[in-house]
């Protein structure tokens, strides 16, 4: 049988490696990680959001390639049902598939101006105009989910796919010092405290690698 393994760029800067990357620990996949180098041009492709469709992250499992963030989950809620990757609920898990796309497809504002940067703190950061539309939509979609589901994930008491997606989000807040509504802030400690964001923003912590375009000041 082939190892399952599952290709990532930079933590420190690898947004949707990142969210991909979640997803199959929460569906609790065991996998071989392969993180590609720096230099890689799939790498830059996907921190730098210099190509649409991007083939990193990707996950091979039992001689399956699997690339795109979305395809990926889906796919993996197709092995781990039981993971709850998408909520049981038929109405829940279309408005959870709604954000999940509306994540994939949109808020380039937001991620323009504020890349994901783990390791940075910018106190004092201005946010502009068009980022602060994408902040409040974000802001929006959470407490939506938060007050109709209960938390503390967004769609109740187990983290799910759109947990994942929005989990780069919550680091860009934190990087950046964005100021959000107590429920929001609330999530967002919910997300940082996951055993996985902690291995995961602990081998950020540590990356030697650094990316120049990435170390300016917006």
């Amino acid at each position: 049988m082939s190892k399952t393994v599952f290709t990532i760029s930079s933590k420190n800067y690898g947004a949707w490696s990142l969210r991909g990357w979640l997803m199959a620990r929460l569906a609790g996949l065991p996998f071989e990680e392969h993180v590609i180098p720096p230099d890689d041009p799939s790498m830059k492709a996907e921190i730098l959001l210099l190509s649409s469709s991007m083939l990193v992250p990707s996950l091979q499992h039992k001689g399956i390639k699997v690339w795109d963030t979305l395809a990926i989950g889906e796919y993996l809620n197709e092995i781990k049902p039981k993971a709850g990757l998408l909520p049981a609920d038929s109405k829940a898990r279309a408005h959870c598939r709604a954000i999940c796309g509306e994540m994939h497809s949109g808020f380039a504002s937001l991620r323009g101006a504020l890349p994901m940067n783990i390791k940075a703190r910018f106190t004092g950061f201005k946010v502009w105009s068009r980022a602060q539309s994408d902040i409040d939509r974000i802001v929006d979609i959470w407490a939506d989910c938060l007050a109709t589901h209960g938390g503390p994930y967004l769609f109740g008491a187990h983290p799910c796919m759109a947990d994942a997606m929005y989990a780069p989000v919550v680091t860009r807040f934190i990087t950046y010092g964005v100021a959000l509504p107590p429920v929001c802030a609330a999530y967002c400690d919910t997300i940082l405290a996951l055993p996985a964001m902690q291995e995961w923003i602990a081998a950020a912590l540590v990356e030697p690698e650094e990316i120049d375009e990435l170390e300016a000041e917006f």
